[in-house]
């Protein structure tokens, strides 16, 4: 079963979407899973992780009232207020819902990323550590120090980092975002996401071969199990169309691995760090 494994969904009058604005006219609309439908068919996309957009929990409570409607969502990735003392008792909520399968830590959006190394957060991290909750790391390539420090005081946390930390696709440089790349890979539990990249090149601007270092990258340093396909539409749309995503990777891995050796990061392997059961996934054979 193939899974795009990071998505959006959001309904503009809701209002926790504050980065979302008319001066982005191809994000300024809803979207839902009507819209994603005919490119998941097209593609043989039957499930999605759909992730948060508003670092809120009535944004979260939303997506997941979503999830009961649309079969296509297999897990849900939410929001949680981790300087919060309360997050403990949101979370036992969250987790009482079939398709709740983990939670996202904002780092790109933290004015200090050391924030990140704070006792609420790495209380929080290694809490999660215990529970063995999937809990994307949204991070920007100059942020990734913090992520190998976190990553050496919460050694057992079950990560992934999105988007490949948005290296500098447009400049095309890879140090020194490859260098903390590679620490980050010592730790088994952290796998990494192959999406977000386009639109880290230049504008509309862009080439195939501007992401294949990138991708040939992650291969080398996490290997073909800890990597997983996601789309980041309708994010995407504002420099490629969803089907250029999927053909943007599969030209990139193709020079590497076989068809087979690909399928996992189309979908296995995003089953397995989710932990999707028989029932999130409608019974469908991974």
């Amino acid at each position: 079963m193939r899974i795009d494994a990071h998505q959006h969904y959001w309904k503009i009058d809701r209002n926790d979407y504050g980065w979302i604005t008319p001066e982005i006219p191809v994000l300024f609309r809803d979207y839902q899973p009507s819209d994603l439908e005919p490119h998941l068919q097209k593609h043989g996309i039957s499930r999605t992780i759909l992730v948060q957009a508003a670092p809120t929990v009535e944004e979260t409570e939303y997506i997941l009232g979503l999830s009961e409607k649309a079969d296509s969502i297999a897990g849900v990735v939410g929001w949680l207020d981790l300087e919060n003392p309360s997050f403990k008792a949101q979370y036992r909520r969250f987790r009482k819902h079939l398709k709740f399968t983990g939670i996202r830590v904002m780092i790109q959006e933290m004015d200090d990323p050391r924030l990140l190394l704070s006792t609420p957060y790495l209380e929080a991290l290694s809490y999660f550590a215990e529970e063995d909750l999937p809990v994307d790391l949204l991070v920007l390539a100059d942020q990734l120090p913090q992520v190998v420090e976190l990553l050496e005081r919460v050694p057992g946390l079950r990560g992934v980092i999105d988007h490949l930390a948005k290296p500098p696709v447009a400049s095309g440089r890879l140090e020194p975002w490859r260098s903390h790349m590679t620490e980050i890979a010592q730790h088994p539990g952290i796998y990494c996401k192959l999406s977000g990249m386009v639109t880290e090149a230049d504008s509309q601007d862009w080439k195939q071969e501007d992401f294949t270092a990138y991708v040939h990258a992650a291969l080398d340093l996490f290997g073909p199990d800890r990597l997983m396909f996601g789309s980041d539409w309708p994010v995407c749309l504002m420099a490629a169309t969803y089907d250029e995503v999927v053909e943007v990777l599969r030209q990139a891995l193709q020079e590497r691995l076989s068809p087979q050796e690909m399928e996992p990061i189309f979908g296995a392997n995003a089953a397995g760090f989710y932990k999707l059961n028989s029932q999130s996934i409608g019974g469908l054979t991974i």
